[in-house]
C-alpha cells in the first residue's frame, strides 16, 4: 500500500472515530501517524532532480511575500498593480505557470512579491504542481492568501487545509515546548503547566510512533496532540497571513463589510484599484520591519551633518544597535563604543546606549568607535 492510501485509510479511520475521553488516545497517535506520513510525502526523493522551472527564486530584497490562490482570483493582476513586473493575466485558469518575482518599493523597503501558479485541491499531495508552490510559501515572511469574494470561504478553509498539510501554520506561534533528542537515558518527560488536552502516556506513545526512545521533553504549556506532533517534528514554519478578498465590487455593501470585519483580512478589488493602499499599509505592519536611519559623527541633530532619510536600514521588529552593526560591517560590533539614539526607542535625545538596546520604527542613530 502506498503513502497515499494510508493516508486515506487513517483519515476514514479517524472521521469514523467519536470524539470523546475513551479515543482520546486513539486518535492522538492516529494524528501522529498522519503526520508522520504526510512528512514522507513531502520529503523529495532521493534520485529527484530540480524541483521544477522557475520555482527556485533568489531571496532578495528586505522581505518576501507569497502570493498563494486558486486559479483565476486575481494574484498576477495584483502583482502588475503592486510591482513594475508584468505578469501574464487572462480570463482563463493557469494563465501563470511559474513563480514570478516583482519588488514592491514601500517606506524605502524592497519587498519581494512573488506570484505563484494557481493551486488545486490535494496540492499538498503533489496534485498540479501544488506541493512546489507551497514551498516557495515556506520560504515567504508573509503569505497573501488571494480569494474570490464571492466564494471566499470555500476557497479559504481549502486553502489553509492544504497548507496545514504541509506544515505551515498561519498566524499563530510555536508551541512552548523544549524537546532535544538524545542517545540514551530513555524519555525525561516534564510539564511545568496542567494539561488537559494530552497525558504523559500520549505524549510517550507518540514519541514511540516515531521511534524516538532517548529524549528531553519539557512542555511549558497546555498543548493539543497537533502542537505536541510540531514541536517533535520541528519542521513546521508560523508564517504571518493576509487574507485578501478580491472581486468585491461583485457583492452587496453588508457583504463587503462582513469580509472586511473577518481576522486578518483586507478587501480590494484589482480591477476597479480599490483599496490597494491599505493593502500596502497592512502589508508593512504584517511584515513588522524597522526602518532606522544612521548619522554621521558631528554637529548635533539639526546641523550639518544629519540622518539621510532617504538611506534606511531595514531591519526586523526586535532589531538591537548590534543588528545595525552587523549590517552596516561584520567588525562594527568589535569597534563599537557607544551609540546616541533619537527617536521613540530613546527616552531622551539623544540617549547614549549600548549594543543590547532595542530600536523603534524611524529611530536615528550614530555609532561612536573605540
Amino acid at each position: 500500500m502506498g503513502i497515499l492510501e494510508k493516508i486515506k485509510d487513517i483519515e476514514s479511520e479517524m472521521a469514523r472515530t467519536q470524539k470523546n475521553k475513551a479515543t482520546e488516545h486513539h486518535l492522538g497517535m492516529l494524528k501522529a501517524k498522519l503526520a508522520r506520513l504526510r512528512q514522507q510525502l513531502l520529503e523529495p526523493p532521493k534520485s529527484s532532480g530540480k524541483t521544477g522551472e522557475g520555482f527556485e527564486v533568489l531571496k532578495s530584497g528586505d522581505a518576501r511575500v507569497a502570493l498563494i490562490g486558486f486559479p483565476s482570483v486575481g494574484k498576477s493582476t495584483i502583482l502588475s498593480k503592486l510591482t513594475s513586473t508584468q505578469s501574464a493575466q487572462a480570463e482563463y485558469e493557469f494563465t501563470t505557470l511559474t513563480c514570478i518575482p516583482g519588488v514592491i518599493q514601500y517606506h524605502g523597503a524592497r519587498i519581494q512579491l512573488l506570484d505563484t501558479p494557481g493551486i488545486i485541491e490535494g496540492a499538498s499531495q503533489g496534485r498540479g504542481r501544488g506541493k512546489q508552490v507551497i514551498s516557495v510559501a515556506r520560504t515567504a515572511d508573509l503569505i497573501l492568501m488571494m480569494l474570490d469574494s464571492t466564494k471566499g470561504e470555500i476557497q479559504k478553509r481549502l486553502l489553509e487545509e492544504e497548507l496545514e498539510a504541509i506544515g505551515i501554520r498561519l498566524n499563530s506561534q510555536p508551541p512552548n515546548i523544549y524537546f532535544k533528542q538524545k542517545t540514551a537515558g530513555g524519555v525525561n518527560f516534564t510539564a511545568t503547566v496542567g494539561l488537559t488536552k494530552i497525558t504523559e502516556k500520549l505524549a510517550k506513545s507518540i514519541l514511540h510512533e516515531y521511534k524516538i526512545f532517548n529524549c528531553d521533553l519539557v512542555v511549558r504549556c497546555d498543548p493539543t496532540v497537533d502542537e505536541l506532533i510540531d514541536a517533535i517534528e520541528g519542521r513546521r514554519s508560523y508564517i504571518r497571513c493576509l487574507y485578501v478578498y478580491n472581486k468585491v465590487d461583485q457583492l452587496s455593501m453588508e457583504e463587503v463589510d462582513r469580509l472586511a470585519r473577518l481576522p486578518n483580512s483586507v478587501v480590494i478589488s484589482c480591477n476597479l484599484n480599490l483599496n490597494l493602499d491599505y493593502l500596502l499599509d497592512k502589508i508593512w505592519e504584517y511584515l513588522s520591519l524597522v526602518r532606522v536611519y544612521t548619522k554621521k559623527r558631528g554637529g548635533n541633530y539639526h546641523q550639518h551633518f544629519a540622518p539621510d532619510f532617504n538611506d534606511a536600514v531595514i531591519l526586523r521588529s526586535g532589531a538591537t544597535v548590534e543588528h545595525v552593526c552587523g549590517y552596516l560591517h561584520k567588525e562594527l560590533a568589535n569597534q563599537f563604543k557607544y551609540g546616541l539614539v533619537w527617536g521613540v526607542s530613546a527616552k531622551h535625545c539623544p540617549q547614549r546606549v549600548g549594543l543590547a538596546h532595542p530600536l523603534e520604527d524611524e529611530d536615528v542613530i550614530q555609532i561612536v568607535k573605540k
